[in-house]
């Protein structure tokens, strides 16, 4: 397996030249209510592959939720501190899976964690990612921001600054954008095109943390919530088709 260099035919599709995409833990468990779903976790890293193709360099941020939340473990009598750490392994267990995942279709990956574990990860030296973008690898920051206190969304709108990425792609499930209201429980939920961060804040619409939302605000970073069960969904949202929301300030 060879790295190769992308030409200028492979990036005609999109303008977009560096993206992060977001994911929640609970899409790699597919059908299960709990852990990794080895086929949904091919179905994602296809997609990934299907974008890094084209010639676009790609950051992932993956959630924990499919094998342990912080915050679920804190309101049964955990100490937040330490559930908060514990849902940042489970961050770095999700994305060890992707990177097999990719690297089984012969994508160049490197998980890179915001704690140190140098047995399964690179430690996050920023210069040192941004050139394993440039080299075309995809990179999957784990382990959140380090801190606890802070989820994996504030960790995406981090990363996807330091990264100087173009915008932030959240992949939904059962959803293809962002509503008024939940639509699986409303027949009446309204779906937006465009939406503004201020307006997401305002009308308290779930799409992400309040702290991320701010930061990708504070910093011009647009964010495009999509469907991510829709095959081939990722790759036709960077070409411009498809159905998705695009928050912006």
């Amino acid at each position: 397996m060879t790295e190769r260099n992308m030409t200028a035919s492979d990036t005609a599709e999109t303008t977009f030249n560096r993206v992060m995409l977001k994911i929640s833990g609970e899409a790699l468990m597919g059908d299960q209510g709990f852990g990794l779903h080895p086929p949904t976790v091919e179905r994602i890293a296809q997609e990934v592959k299907s974008v890094h193709d084209m010639g676009v360099e790609i950051c992932m941020v993956i959630g924990g939720g499919n094998i342990f939340r912080g915050l679920s473990g804190s309101a049964q009598g955990m100490e937040r501190t330490t559930a908060d750490y514990m849902g940042m392994m489970a961050t770095v267990m999700n994305a060890l899976a992707m990177q097999s995942a990719l690297e089984k279709m012969g994508v160049f990956c490197r998980v890179i964690s915001a704690i140190r574990m140098d047995e399964v990860a690179e430690p996050y030296i920023r210069r040192r990612a941004v050139r394993h973008l440039e080299k075309k690898r995809v990179c999957i920051f784990a382990a959140g921001t380090g801190n606890p206190y802070f989820t994996t969304d504030t960790a995406a709108a981090l990363r996807a600054n330091e990264m100087a990425c173009e915008a932030i792609f959240m992949g939904k499930n059962g959803v293809d954008g962002i509503y008024d209201k939940d639509p699986q429980k409303h027949d009446d939920a309204k779906r937006y095109d465009r939406v503004t961060f201020d307006e997401v804040l305002s009308k308290n619409l779930k799409v992400m943390d309040a702290s991320a939302i701010a930061l990708a605000r504070d910093n011009n970073l647009p964010l495009i919530v999509f469907p991510l069960d829709e095959p081939g969904g990722f790759r036709g949202i960077l070409a411009g088709k498809g159905t998705y929301t695009r928050v912006t300030g």
